[in-house]
């Protein structure tokens, strides 16, 4: 069978940019599968994706003409059912072999098998290896129907009465096996060789492609595009990274700015542009976020991060005159910088604080009130964190009541991405301190995996109340997150708070936080478990943030056993764990736990009351073994408290292995359930210290095996 490398390609009018890079690697990823699924492509194909503006493409290599022929054992159906009691075929029978293009003569060559409990019937058959123009129409129809395309369009076909939904019109569908067409279609079209080039700039109108091989090398000669987005991309890099270096100056990064353009160009050119100095006197923040979204520009920045007046396009055309473009392009940018400046200015005369009462006309929740009451709630909540935080009351009030002011501005309203930016810049302007300026903007943080966390105890503060009253109220009002479903980005809240609380580090009680933040609602609004909830809630994301660290299950457990809310202290504790486990002796010690909290479990059950006012009485400690176990203890409970204290958790839990051989001996020589209730106690006291001193740091019986 002849193997060739294989093209297909649809052409189309332009495809939504944001979307481009994802529906290239599903058009050549679903394609490629499907066929080596057929065994038309072998596992070891090179797949090579295609994405332009205006076409989604594939070349894959070593396909062949025709699948092989596969043999197979198709189970047929339990013998008591094809055969009756003589062992002649019955109707069912035969109708499934002439199912399967086989007749009566097949019945001697059926097998027979053990299938569960009953013995079956199977059908050894060859099954014909699919031809490549039947493959690649079910791959064909396969790829599209699977493309993550958001929303489809329909549109008419040329014979004037059909229709298709598609992500945008198609034009015309390449299929070749080397230099050949493969014979198949998809939205109406018929698979040709036919393909267009440039809009602009391509020599040719229509390009014919000769060979599958040859198809990006032809398209950038004869069309003027580099169908490869991988490559049309690092082609941009490399122009911004010159152009900018020619200048002394740097563009800024942007991953996703970067695949957009890359999206509504087939072939780029980088030209430099510049505006006028005085709209450098509006936040930088502003300028950038509006030449990016609105104009696709890249900024450049001084050494220091400083916004400069230069900005670089991605054009998709090379005039031999660049001049025109450019100038175009500055006089478009104008108007939008002129915007943000008026925008800048008359925001500046009315000062945040003025803007509070407005608030009380913006819903936050129909369950929960107004923007205003919300912001009353956070006030006081950050106000109580800031104190116990010993930084400034006031200063954390004034922060969050002034945070979400921002939200009724003209910037704002315009640029909804700058909430909390804006809000800092209008606080200095109003004559803010530098921390409420600081805390109004970084209140939102972390946005995001990886973002950065508030500085400063004023802006953990705000932004831990901020988080809390939002986590607090939706959910306390049943709106749980579901699946994959998370409208008020509640997962994200109770990330925040616990990278805040874990990554700053800070000492709070998390479930304290907690419940002074519910306790800020009236009566009755929030469903009364909302506390309990929110714990097992935050707890689960703690136990998935640790998880992403790197921690082991067994050691995240042992640790939270005995964290009692302590949460700044989860990293470290679990670095100490991490250590003492990689110790030869840590299962065993582990396992030797494990049997103390059982017995302790079990005293406790029978001996209740009893167990929990009880003392250790010396006295009683009437065997040499259960003596020394109380003497080791004795020897290493101050070194063990002072490692504690000090946050040495390593340690704390390395001291631990002294212990061992007079846990083995006591175990092996004293009788914990003895029959004298006085001895029995004495001992199960004795054990109960061995287990608090040994469980100081994390329960390590959870990492016995």
């Amino acid at each position: 069978m002849s193997n060739k490398n294989l093209l297909v390609e649809l052409f189309v009018e332009e495809l939504p940019p944001k979307s481009l890079k994802k529906l290239g690697e599903s058009f050549a990823e679903v394609m490629a599968s499907s066929l080596k699924a057929q065994g038309l492509a072998t596992e070891d194909a090179v797949v090579t994706s295609y994405a332009t503006p205006r076409r989604l493409a594939v070349h894959i290599t070593a396909v062949a003409k025709q699948a092989a022929d596969k043999s197979v054992s198709q189970k047929l159906m339990p013998v008591a059912v094809g055969l009756d009691a003589n062992g002649a075929p019955t109707n069912a029978l035969l109708k499934k072999l002439s199912s399967l293009g086989a007749d009566a003569s097949a019945i001697p060559k059926l097998k027979r098998a053990q299938d569960g409990k009953a013995e079956a019937l199977f059908y050894d058959n060859v099954i014909k290896g699919a031809t490549l123009a039947e493959g690649l129409q079910k791959s064909l129809d396969e790829t599209i129907a699977k493309l993550p395309i958001a929303k489809v369009m329909g549109y008419q076909l040329a014979d004037g009465w059909s229709s298709v939904n598609f992500v945008r019109p198609a034009h015309s569908l390449i299929a070749l096996h080397g230099t050949d067409v493969v014979p198949v279609s998809a939205l109406g079209l018929s698979a040709d060789r036919i393909t267009q080039g440039h809009r602009f700039e391509a020599k040719v109108d229509k390009l014919i492609i000769k060979d599958a091989n040859g198809y990006a090398l032809q398209l950038e000669q004869e069309g003027a595009v580099i169908a490869s987005f991988t490559t049309r991309r690092a082609d941009i890099v490399r122009q911004l990274e010159d152009a900018a270096g020619r200048e002394k100056l740097k563009p800024i990064e942007d991953e996703a700015l970067l695949d957009e353009v890359t999206a509504l160009v087939e072939r780029p050119n980088v030209m430099l542009g510049k505006f006028e100095n005085e709209f450098l006197s509006v936040p930088q923040e502003c300028l950038i976020l509006t030449m990016k979204a609105n104009q696709k520009y890249f900024p450049l920045l001084d050494a220091n991060n400083k916004l400069t007046n230069h900005f670089l396009i991605v054009s998709n055309i090379s005039p031999a005159d660049e001049s025109l473009v450019i100038g175009g392009n500055e006089r478009v940018v104008r108007p939008r910088l002129a915007d943000a400046k008026f925008f800048f200015e008359q925001d500046k005369k009315k000062t945040l604080a003025s803007r509070v009462d407005g608030l009380s006309k913006v819903v936050y929740h129909n369950q929960l009130g107004t923007q205003l009451q919300r912001v009353e709630r956070v006030s006081k909540l950050a106000g109580t964190i800031a104190r116990l935080l010993q930084a400034d009351k006031d200063q954390a009030v004034q922060a969050a009541r002034l945070a979400k002011s921002d939200l009724l501005t003209d910037m704002v309203g315009e640029f909804p991405e700058l909430q909390g930016i804006m809000g800092r810049y209008y606080a200095l302007n109003d004559g803010e301190p530098a921390e409420v300026a600081d805390a109004i903007e970084a209140h939102y943080r972390p946005r995001f995996a990886g973002d950065a966390l508030p500085h400063g105890p004023v802006s953990c503060a705000v932004a831990l109340a901020d988080k809390l009253e939002t986590l607090i109220g939706i959910y306390g009002i049943g709106q749980v997150p579901t699946g994959d479903k998370d409208p008020y980005g509640l997962r994200r809240n109770a990330l925040g708070i616990l990278r805040i609380l874990i990554e700053t580090p800070l000492d709070l009680s998390l479930s304290a936080l907690i419940k002074l933040g519910a306790a800020n609602f009236p009566a009755g609004m929030l469903s009364p478990t909302v506390v309990a909830d929110i714990e097992h809630f935050v707890a689960d994301r703690m136990r998935g943030y640790l998880r992403e660290q790197g921690y082991e299950l067994s050691h995240i457990e042992a640790v939270l056993a005995v964290l009692y809310g302590r949460t700044h202290q989860v990293l470290p504790r679990l670095k100490g764990v991490k250590a003492f486990a990689a110790l030869t002796t840590a299962k065993d010690l582990a396992a030797a736990n494990k049997r103390v909290q059982n017995i302790i479990r079990k005293n406790h059950e029978e001996l209740g009351n009893q167990l929990q006012g009880s003392d250790l009485k010396i006295a009683l400690l009437h065997e040499a073994a259960e003596r020394d176990l109380y003497q080791a203890m004795q020897d290493i409970s101050p070194l063990a408290a002072d490692y504690l204290e000090r946050g040495d958790y390593g340690q704390n839990l390395k001291i631990l292995v002294t212990l061992k051989p007079f846990i083995d001996d006591f175990f092996e020589k004293v009788m914990v359930m003895c029959k004298e209730p006085d001895l029995r106690l004495n001992r199960a006291a004795l054990l109960q210290q061995l287990g608090g001193l040994m469980n100081q740091v994390a329960d390590i019986s959870k990492l016995a095996a």
